[in-house]
């Protein structure tokens, strides 16, 4: 064989490479040109009253200033939002949830009553992949009154409600079409009611929210999806349940439920990244408390308990969200009438030492949450009627104020989509 053949037979070859290179390059151009544009979206719920054009609503509410679930365009760079919009409803829908893959969000409508029937709701909707716009697929029962909590089991077939009026929590199976079931398990809660002074209250504490009833606050899965976790803020217990994913039924664990302090009332919780640390907020006690999880048994054990105020604060505090940073570093407790984010940093063995407070720049912080990249914080402001935008320096857990506002009614929760992820 010559040079010549050589070279042309090298260059055939090279020739057919490339020529089935070509789909596998525009495949990808087609990919990144379909994604090219689409928005970073926030979904925001509120406390909303109803609206006369929603006939088929009535509820046992205070009046609120949210108008349904706010949409917002975010920045990227600044961590700006801008206005995409409003779903527009007259029921509360006060926390909310988007599923893995990003086609679905459901939303807690946080009310005692929906027309004559006594119990709250639970909306489903689409997403569109473009836009973010939303589309309802349907409405069903809460399973009790004032849903207040909604998280997906980790499956991706159910939705788990906290009833908080009702003191009772749910599962409700989610459908190949992403509408809602009817409720395969209910559970009520029942026990001896706490006191109305917390155990743990700073000096001068006339902290007092919900020691009147039985309140179920927050439901969620653990990592595994095989144990079910709901605090009950009335009973001062965090619960703990098997979960049967074929049936979506909640069975107890062994033992069913840990006791904080008298009157200090859990709230929220949040899982550490390792899955090991669980963290819980109490609201009238102004705690965090850490606890080693055993996720083959599904026990707590507490190790640790903190206050969530800076030292020498005395009166009154109720304290509302948890976040563990993404990293695992960090974890930010939020603090009503103190009107401030607690930031701590996590030990080697998951211990919290306080580190700074941050001024949220309103009145009453009932959530904040993270964007996707972990940059930025956005608080809510539940009496202030805005979200203010902060800053993460990953290094410190330190929040920089970015000057930044979003005006919303009633703030109550905040979630987020990147749909340029989304294919």
């Amino acid at each position: 064989m010559n040079f010549t053949e050589q070279s042309r037979r090298s260059f055939l070859k090279s020739s057919l490479a490339m020529s089935g290179a070509i789909p596998l390059v525009a495949g990808l151009a087609q990919a990144e040109s379909k994604s090219a544009g689409k928005p970073l979206m926030a979904y925001v719920g509120t406390f909303s009253s109803p609206l006369q054009d929603v006939l088929d609503t009535q509820v046992d509410l205070p009046p609120g200033n949210g108008r349904g679930i706010h949409l917002f365009q975010i920045d990227r760079q600044t961590g700006a939002m801008a206005p995409a919009g409003i779903q527009r409803m007259g029921t509360s829908p006060s926390c909310l949830a988007v599923n893995a893959v990003g086609t679905r969000l459901y939303s807690t409508n946080e009310t005692d009553r929906v027309g004559k029937e006594k119990h709250g709701s639970v909306s489903a909707f689409a997403i569109n992949q473009q836009d973010g716009s939303l589309t309802p697929l349907n409405k069903v029962s809460s399973g009790g009154d004032g849903p207040t909590y909604v998280s997906i089991h980790p499956s991706g077939k159910y939705l788990l409600i906290a009833n908080y009026f009702g003191g009772s929590v749910s599962v409700l199976p989610i459908l190949e079409d992403g509408r809602l079931g009817e409720a395969t398990d209910v559970k009520n809660d029942s026990g001896e009611i706490g006191p109305t002074t917390a155990e743990n209250a700073p000096e001068g504490s006339f902290a007092f929210s919900g020691h009147d009833h039985t309140h179920a606050h927050m439901i969620q899965a653990d990592p595994s999806g095989r144990f079910v976790l709901h605090v009950d803020l009335g009973l001062d217990k965090i619960y703990i349940w098997k979960f049967d994913e074929n049936t979506g039924k909640l069975t107890p664990n062994d033992p069913p439920t840990v006791s904080l302090p008298p009157g200090d009332g859990p709230r929220h919780f949040h899982f550490h990244p390792n899955g090991r640390w669980f963290y819980s907020i109490q609201e009238e006690g102004s705690t965090l408390v850490l606890f080693d999880y055993d996720s083959k048994a599904g026990t707590l054990t507490s190790r640790q308990t903190i206050s969530t105020l800076p030292a020498g604060f005395k009166g009154s505090n109720f304290c509302s969200e948890i976040l563990v940073s993404p990293d695992g570093k960090f974890v930010y407790a939020g603090n009503r009438l103190h009107d401030s984010i607690g930031i701590f940093a996590v030990g080697p063995q998951g211990e919290l030492t306080w580190v700074a407070d941050e001024w949220t720049r309103g009145n009453y912080p009932r959530s904040f949450s993270f964007d996707p990249t972990g940059e930025f914080l956005y608080c809510g402001n539940q009496r202030a009627d805005n979200i203010a935008i902060f800053k993460v320096d990953r290094n410190s857990g330190k929040l920089t104020f970015t000057d930044q506002y979003a005006a919303v009614g009633n703030p109550s929760h905040i979630v987020f989509l990147d749909l340029a992820k989304k294919q």
